[in-house]
């Protein structure tokens, strides 16, 4: 008896921000990683994000330990750019603090 064996393409899609989503979904690969890091199993990330099939989490399970340091580098990466992100909107609406207190004081006048 013989198997054909083929590898099917990984199915991940770089959006406008330099994101890479999974399949035609809108879930973002970091999402899945992550989950997967904390412990989440394959099925259990499907559960969390139902656009996913259960396929597609295990092939990008599968790439990220084959490709564990490059996978690495594009995390860390992401996670750089959400904290300049972060900064910059902190930047741009200043302290929430003070907003808070003046809607507080506005709403028991």
């Amino acid at each position: 008896m013989s198997v054909a064996i083929q590898t099917d393409p990984l199915q991940l899609r770089e959006d406008s921000s330099g994101g890479l989503r999974i399949g035609q979904s809108r879930v973002l690969l970091e999402l899945v990683l992550r989950a997967f890091q904390d412990g989440a199993t394959p099925e259990a990330i499907v559960q969390r994000y139902p656009t996913l099939s259960l396929d597609q989490v295990y092939s990008v399970i599968a790439y990220y330990l084959q490709h564990h340091h490059e996978m690495e580098r594009y995390l860390a990466g992401r996670e750089e750019q959400a904290a300049e992100v972060q900064q910059r909107i902190e930047k741009e609406q200043g302290n929430l603090a003070d907003l808070r207190r003046r809607l507080i004081a506005q709403r028991r006048s």
